[in-house]
């Protein structure tokens, strides 16, 4: 009976312990229920620096200068004196033509400025008779004429009349040797200049290189039958194909929407991926125009190349500087939210809750973008994870490491 009343006692006490213990932990609960959780947030303060807007695009490039090289008379090679990547210079023949009708043309023409030449020879000397003969009978006629004026009677009237006769028809041969001599030389001018002709077209038997490059192609080889380049031939087999390649151009396509920020001497920022080389190249020139087709203007810089370490065909990433502002309001272009209409940043007031700020961008660089209206130095905005906070909540500020901001970056 004694034990059995123990052993209720016991267990009351258990059951009023419990009872202390749950109704205390629910009091706890109630409590930290209670207590508002301020959630941290990363931020960073607008500060003012310098921003550059860039643009990077794929560029390729491309010779300086790149021409198929045509004779310009039909005829077979005799021998080509070039292979794909030889470099020639300004002058160097580059192949021989045979082209036999031309060479009979060629001796045929300077046979008959031979024969001009012997005529006019011929022609002069019959100028000089005509002009002895003439001296002679003009001294006779004025031998007769002055002894019939001293010896009226003496010389007869006949005599002195052919006399004369003689006189004038000897002078008018010297004019019809004259006239004939100035006929000759001017058949020798056409029969010079139909041999330049010929020889102009003997030399074009020889190709050349118009200027100091590589051979990129091959098209012929020897006893290759070559018709003349011409207009009315648009089929004509080339020679070769000769590209200057000491100087490269550049290309890069701008869009439409940057063409107003390119400038000749802009700075483009190049990196060839083949060669793992980067440099700092200008712009030299532009189009000035859009492909109707890509939207696209084509922009150019040249790039010198002596040793032929790059060649046409290569791509080379490039960035090209588009805008640059000094001394701006920026801030992390992570802290701006693109809206349906506007564009936003979540700030931070003094207490350090949440408030919406509508914000004006100007140049954006890489991971900057300059405000030009809608927040003042110092301000804290966040700078990641936006959606997770609403205006008005308070937050713990977390500064992010602060980087020195980059003149230029990717547009």
């Amino acid at each position: 009976m004694c034990k059995r009343t123990s052993l209720t006692l016991a267990g009351v006490s258990v059951l009023i312990t419990l009872a202390c213990f749950v109704s205390t932990g629910c009091k706890s609960s109630s409590s930290q229920a209670s207590s508002p959780t301020i959630t941290g947030a990363s931020v960073a303060r607008v500060t003012r620096g310098n921003l550059a807007s860039t643009l990077t695009v794929a560029g390729q490039f491309q010779p300086y200068q790149e021409v198929d090289l045509h004779a310009k008379v039909s005829g077979y090679i005799r021998r080509i004196n070039v292979d794909i990547g030889d470099r020639v210079r300004t002058g160097q023949v580059i192949a021989t033509l045979e082209v036999p009708e031309l060479n009979a043309q060629l001796v045929g023409a300077q046979a008959e400025v031979r024969h001009s030449q012997s005529e006019i020879a011929r022609a002069k000397s019959q100028v000089v008779g005509a002009e002895s003969s003439h001296a002679a009978l003009h001294d006779a006629y004025l031998r007769l004429s002055e002894a019939a004026r001293q010896r009226p009677g003496l010389i007869a009237q006949q005599e002195l009349d052919d006399a004369l006769a003689k006189d004038q028809n000897s002078e008018a041969s010297i004019d019809v040797a004259k006239a004939a001599l100035a006929a000759t030389e001017e058949q020798l001018s056409v029969s010079n200049a139909d041999k330049q002709r010929v020889q102009a077209l003997a030399d074009y038997s020889v190709v050349t290189a118009p200027f100091n490059g590589v051979v990129t192609k091959r098209y012929a080889d020897t006893g290759s039958l070559i018709q003349a380049g011409t207009a009315s031939n648009t089929q004509a087999m080339p020679v070769v194909q000769l590209a200057q390649s000491d100087v490269l151009r550049l290309r890069m396509p701008v869009p439409e929407a940057d063409v107003p920020y390119i400038q000749d001497g802009g700075t483009v920022q190049v990196k060839v991926q083949a060669t793992g080389k980067s440099f700092m190249g200008k712009i030299i020139r532009f189009a000035r125009a859009l492909d109707p087709s890509t939207r696209t203007m084509v922009t150019e810089v040249d790039v010198a190349n002596p040793t032929l370490e790059l060649s046409p065909g290569m791509y080379a990433e490039t960035v090209i500087s588009l805008q640059q502002r000094n001394n701006v309001l920026e801030v992390p272009i992570r802290a701006v939210v693109q809206g349906d209409s506007q564009s936003y940043v979540l700030a931070l007031d003094k207490d350090n809750r949440v408030e919406k700020k509508i914000v004006t961008l100007g140049v954006q660089g890489a991971d900057r973008a300059e405000i030009t209206s809608g927040l003042t130095e110092g301000e804290v905005v966040i700078v990641s994870a936006q959606a997770n906070y609403q205006v008005g909540q308070q937050v713990a500020p977390r500064f992010e490491s602060v980087s020195m901001p980059s003149e230029a970056g990717d547009k």
